[in-house]
């Protein structure tokens, strides 16, 4: 899921901002949010070239910064502080002197003087600390701690209220003899709920939960995530709290249509109402991706000279598409009852046997194409971002198979600004939501539909439930780790949401299952929660997300922020709409509003 552009570009390259002579410098710039100004003076008799990579780029290609000249000269540069620098000075003669890596603090200034070593003839690079950087990650304390403050008292509130008198010494004073005995009432109630609640069948908490979570966390990322990197999402490689609320949609989605599909069969419904409700879903699913993806207050609702064809709802829509026929065509009405069989210990798997098949398939074509494919001008099997990493060897090369499909089939119609762009300094348009990470996406489904499985064949059986969920939680985050081999950038197959790649849909199933899992003990064994506030807009996801994206300019949820300069105006913001669709999705609980499709 792609955030909404901010208001205000923040630089990672690096802006030559001041030169003067004899050390005294004019009045620098004002620094903006996660930016600090570097200070380079020139001591030797030679004019110097300061380059500098970021360190979350994979072998780029080093970058012009500032020319420094000699004599006691300086230059200076706005520098991003998101990710760690590497910098290097170099005579004009292309002889280093020094070099080194350091992560810079927002808003500080630093110097560093090129000289001549005392102890030696050689030049020294010595670093300075001119004014001390803000501490970027208070606005962060403050806002969880005050969520946290708020969230203690709607849950503490209640639970204090509903307990007031349930100690002796409190029922003793309040209470004026056993006719007013409050635990026989609450055991009344608890009795009466409990029989209506056998009267009629019940609903998960934990999937709608577990779906307003991840919707929660997707609105609050959309709405910048208050201008921290890890908010966003990764430059290409590796994972942020961004790269992983859309997987996690996605599983919900599979859990869901097992859920719900074995539910209309078994009710009857025929295979072509089925058909008839599939079609349905996705077709507006498709164009609800259209209509709003491609919206512009200026061109107008519909903005057909910058169509992007690709797109979030497009690629939910075709993954419950496929999701649906998959449990139309070779799902099980009936759970059938076969004893002293082989399979028992793992018959949610061998009973859906077609289904595993093509799943098989069509991860096999997705390795295929992504390995073997030949890429005109690109190494086969290419996975990198292009642009200046690999050293620069590949410029074109974004993405590799995958982006060279989307490229053929979508031409300029695709995302114009991906993650990669900044850092890597890429020119290839570059589409998250392309054709082949599609096919990882449907993958990533049928592991929630496995979860919705293992609820239906144990059901009533919690233990075997959660233990099976841990179970398939440990394989797919070993195989994660094989493939990614533990690192960022060296695994066989990294982890990459922009490619959706194997290893990163098996690391998003592990949390997945984990994060279900939990929520299922929580929520719907012991009851310890009911899933507020997250419940809310899980059970009215596609109002809130088509909402949000719709709105996401407009006042009262977002303005043209005045200080820039920190995180504090756009960590409020972030959170101010965040919690404005929360509370409407609660609105429209209490009115019973859902809008379904």
């Amino acid at each position: 899921m792609e955030p909404r552009r901010p208001l205000h570009a923040s630089l990672t390259l690096l802006i030559l901002v001041t030169s003067s002579h004899g050390g005294h410098l004019k009045p620098g710039p004002t620094l903006k949010m996660d930016q600090a100004l570097l200070t380079f003076h020139n001591q030797l008799t030679e004019e110097v070239e300061v380059f500098y990579t970021s360190d979350s780029c994979y072998k780029c290609v080093y970058q012009h910064l500032v020319t420094v000249k000699p004599n006691n000269n300086n230059a200076s540069a706005v520098i991003s502080t998101k990710f760690p620098l590497t910098l290097q000075v170099e005579w004009t003669r292309n002889v280093t002197l020094c070099s080194w890596s350091q992560t810079y603090g927002e808003g500080g200034h630093y110097s560093v003087w090129i000289q001549m070593s005392e102890a030696a003839s050689n030049p020294s690079c010595t670093d300075a600390v001119d004014k001390r950087p803000n501490n970027a990650h208070l606005p962060l304390l403050v806002g969880a701690l005050s969520l946290a403050i708020i969230a203690l008292l709607f849950v503490g509130a209640p639970y204090i209220y509903r307990r007031r008198c349930t100690s002796k010494c409190i029922r003793t004073i309040c209470c004026q003899g056993p006719q007013y005995s409050v635990d026989n009432d609450g055991a009344q109630a608890v009795e009466a709920e409990h029989n209506t609640t056998k009267a009629k069948p019940t609903r998960l908490r934990s999937l709608d939960t577990f779906r307003g979570f991840a919707l929660t966390v997707m609105v609050f990322v959309n709405y910048g995530g208050g201008g921290y990197w890890f908010f966003q999402h990764a430059p290409w490689n590796g994972l942020t709290v961004g790269d992983l609320v859309m997987p996690w949609f996605v599983f919900i989605i599979g859990t869901s249509v097992m859920l719900a599909f074995r539910s209309m069969q078994r009710r009857g419904v025929s295979r072509q109402q089925l058909l008839r409700k599939i079609t349905w879903r996705t077709a507006v699913l498709v164009m609800l991706g259209f209509c709003f993806i491609n919206y512009s207050p200026r061109d107008g609702p519909l903005s057909w000279s910058w169509l992007r064809i690709p797109g979030v709802l497009q690629r939910l829509g075709f993954t419950y598409f496929v999701l649906s026929l998959l449990q139309t065509f070779w799902g099980l009405k009936e759970i059938p009852l076969r004893a002293n069989h082989w399979w028992n210990p793992v018959q949610d798997v061998v009973l859906y046997w077609p289904q595993w098949l093509i799943i098989i398939l069509l991860e096999t074509l997705w390795l295929c194409i992504t390995l073997l494919m030949p890429v005109p001008n690109c190494p086969t099997g290419y996975l990198g971002a292009g642009g200046i990493g690999d050293n620069g060897l590949y410029p074109n090369c974004t993405g590799g198979a995958a982006g060279y499909i989307d490229r053929w089939m979508f031409g300029d119609n695709m995302y114009r600004y991906p993650t990669c762009k900044e850092i890597y300094r890429t020119t290839q348009p570059f589409d998250p939501e392309g054709f082949l990470g599609t096919i990882n996406s449907i993958v990533m489904g049928f592991l929630g539909m496995q979860a919705g499985k293992i609820i239906i064949f144990y059901r009533g059986a919690n233990v075997r439930i959660l233990c099976r969920f841990l179970v398939w939680a440990v394989i797919l985050g070993i195989s994660a780790a094989i493939l990614s081999k533990c690192t960022r950038d060296g695994g066989f197959i990294p982890v990459n949401k922009n490619l959706w790649s194997l290893s990163y849909v098996m690391c998003m199933g592990c949390f997945s299952f984990l994060l279900l899992g939990g929520m299922y003990f929580v929520t719907d064994i012991k009851g310890w929660w009911g899933g507020q506030p997250f419940i809310y807009p899980g059970m009215n996801s596609i109002f809130v997300y088509v909402g949000h994206s719709l709105l996401g300019f407009y006042f009262p949820f977002s303005w043209e922020m005045r200080f820039q300069e920190s995180h504090w105006e756009w960590l409020f913001q972030s959170l101010w709409a965040t919690a404005l669709w929360v509370l409407i999705a609660y609105m429209l609980y209490r009115k019973k509003f859902f809008l379904k499709i």
